[in-house]
């Protein structure tokens, strides 16, 4: 097949219309379309239904562009090895995390790493969802469990737990609960524990929930989680790694917190010797260090 027309095609595919793969190839509507029709003619079947408000993939159209989509990761992984041949540390890279790290933690200290390599573009994506590294759908990956997907490169950064927070204003207003069952005349912000999230802060809210909790606020992020209790609205469960960049919040009933969640970082075997992935690395390593030694000194 021609190169230049799966490349057309999968433009038009992703698309889903000739205009708009048009603007983005840099070619006219008509010429876009003639190229669809001199593939759909060397295939002999038809790769596209067309309809008003645009075009939709037949069957022997999916799987062509199954097929392409591979073709454009890989092409994109051979190009991204290709750049960091170079001596200096430039590019896109993209991480994938859970939102409420990601935000919490990873989007406050990142200036630090533009600091040193202002040439770098980040694509930071947040979501529960674990992206398909080898797919690269994402380059790195920062996850609160160890990675199970084949080739791939992974390093135990830390340990986590999720513990109750409330600010002072709150327990002024409400007392300090000081046993499991005076959570009742409380207000509980957490997570659903059916909801997304790390396995042992599920197991935590629910056993939180057994007391009897009077009012609760679920929020579906640890971002959400977070600003309702800096604004006063309950008890929250959150990671302890908020202690450092929260240190107004107060820990309530220190004796209840979950178990540990591990914390990894991922890439795939093909990008080790990536330097943009180096440099994260080591970047994601130095700041764990230098959380840690907060933590301790707060602690002392």
């Amino acid at each position: 097949m021609d190169w230049d027309k799966l490349r057309i095609f999968h433009a038009v595919a992703d698309a889903g219309s000739l205009t708009h793969a048009g603007d983005t190839l840099h070619l006219s509507q008509s010429a876009v379309s003639r190229q669809i029709r001199a593939l759909e003619e060397s295939l002999g079947t038809t790769l596209f239904h067309r309809h008003a408000r645009g075009l939709i993939l037949t069957e022997q159209g999916e799987l062509l562009f199954d097929a392409t989509r591979s073709m454009n990761k890989r092409l994109e992984a051979a190009s991204a090895r290709i750049r960091d041949s170079e001596e200096e540390v430039y590019g896109e890279l993209r991480v994938t995390t859970a939102t409420g790290f990601g935000t919490l933690w990873l989007a406050p200290r990142l200036h630090r790493l533009y600091e040193k390599y202002p040439e770098l573009k980040i694509d930071l994506m947040l979501e529960e969802r674990v992206l398909d590294l080898p797919m690269r759908e994402a380059d790195v990956a920062i996850r609160m469990k160890e990675p199970s997907q084949a080739d791939l490169i992974r390093k135990r950064l830390m340990n986590i737990r999720m513990r109750l927070f409330a600010t002072q204003t709150y327990l002024d207003a409400n007392g300090m609960p000081e046993t499991m069952d005076d959570l009742a005349s409380h207000r509980l912000i957490c997570q659903n524990p059916n909801s997304a999230q790390v396995s042992a802060g599920a197991q935590l809210i629910s056993e939180l929930t057994d007391h009897s909790i009077r009012s609760t606020l679920y929020v579906n992020n640890y971002f959400g989680v977070l600003q309702a209790v800096l604004h006063d609205l309950g008890i929250g469960v959150l990671p302890d790694y908020l202690t450092e960049s929260a240190p107004n919040l107060v820990r309530v009933l220190p004796e209840v917190e979950s178990g540990e969640v591990p914390v990894f970082l991922a890439y795939p075997e093909e990008l080790r010797h990536s330097k943009r992935i180096a440099v994260f690395r080591d970047f994601i390593t130095e700041e764990i260090s230098e959380h840690r030694r907060a933590v301790r000194d707060g602690e002392a």
